[in-house]
């Protein structure tokens, strides 16, 4: 069925969750999920334009995913009947602002921002998923493949991530979680990588499909284009990487010391 009749519920974010990103970020791998959220408001459909404010991040990466849709009410669900709330999945781009991510230390508006949470082209239900650990994940950005994964490489599993959700929140239906990404992301390239208005970005999850999405410029009507501005010099780009780095083992270790 198609996905976004409405606005989804709580968008629920899972940071470094395939040993093959962590390896390419050069990051210790997490003893639990590194949990953030998502504003309802950045959900578009396939088709959507991803929005870039070149005055606002000129660092925007893709990071293709399979999201999961939440059909019932859960808390404390153990992690052999997690799957039983699970309506179905679909294919999120969980577009990142990889500079505002480095300057906040938390990622609320370098993974929220308006139209940075991509979601489609359908809702496949939970029945027609026979293994959600057996799925290929691909990007390909303007015609070339960027990433080849699956969700066999996660580190924490469907079953795994709703269940340590559902230890602190509610799961309402229509809440989505995605589940994180592989290796292959931009700004971890050498050289760095960003989107541009021109752009197209194709996210495929086996089983579900492509979901679509061009890059365009946003803003008011009349600002300037700034996006072909000069992007960040290595030792900027090292210096964010490792700012951003830094913050989140910070909020993991607060995390800790309040479990």
């Amino acid at each position: 069925m198609p996905v976004l009749p409405h606005r989804p519920g709580t968008i629920f974010g899972i940071g470094l969750n395939y040993l093959d990103t962590i390896t390419e970020m050069g990051w210790p791998r997490p003893k639990a999920p590194y949990l953030f959220t998502k504003l309802s408001s950045s959900a578009i459909g396939t088709g959507e334009a991803i929005a870039i404010d070149a005055a606002v991040t000129r660092r925007v990466d893709w990071e293709t995913e399979l999201a999961v849709v939440i059909g019932a009410e859960a808390r404390d669900i153990p992690e052999d009947k997690a799957l039983d709330v699970v309506f179905g999945y679909t294919v999120a781009n969980d577009v990142s602002a990889r500079d505002l991510q480095a300057d906040d230390g938390q990622w609320v508006r370098g993974k929220g921002l308006d139209t940075f949470c991509p979601l489609g082209p359908v809702v496949v239900t939970a029945d027609e998923i026979k293994d959600p650990q057996a799925l290929a994940v691909r990007t390909w950005v303007n015609g070339e493949k960027v990433q080849d994964g699956t969700t066999a490489d996660m580190l924490f599993s469907v079953r795994s991530l709703i269940a340590y959700l559902s230890r602190f929140f509610t799961l309402r239906p229509g809440d989505v979680i995605l589940t994180g990404t592989p290796s292959g992301c931009g700004d971890f390239m050498d050289p760095p990588r960003a989107l541009r208005p021109g752009d197209t970005v194709m996210s495929e999850v086996e089983g579900i499909g492509r979901l679509v999405n061009p890059v365009r410029v946003a803003g008011e009507q009349g600002a300037p284009d700034r996006s072909t501005a000069d992007p960040p010099s290595p030792a900027d780009r090292a210096s964010t990487q490792a700012s951003t780095q830094a913050s989140m083992q910070s909020s993991i270790q607060a995390f800790r010391s309040t479990s």
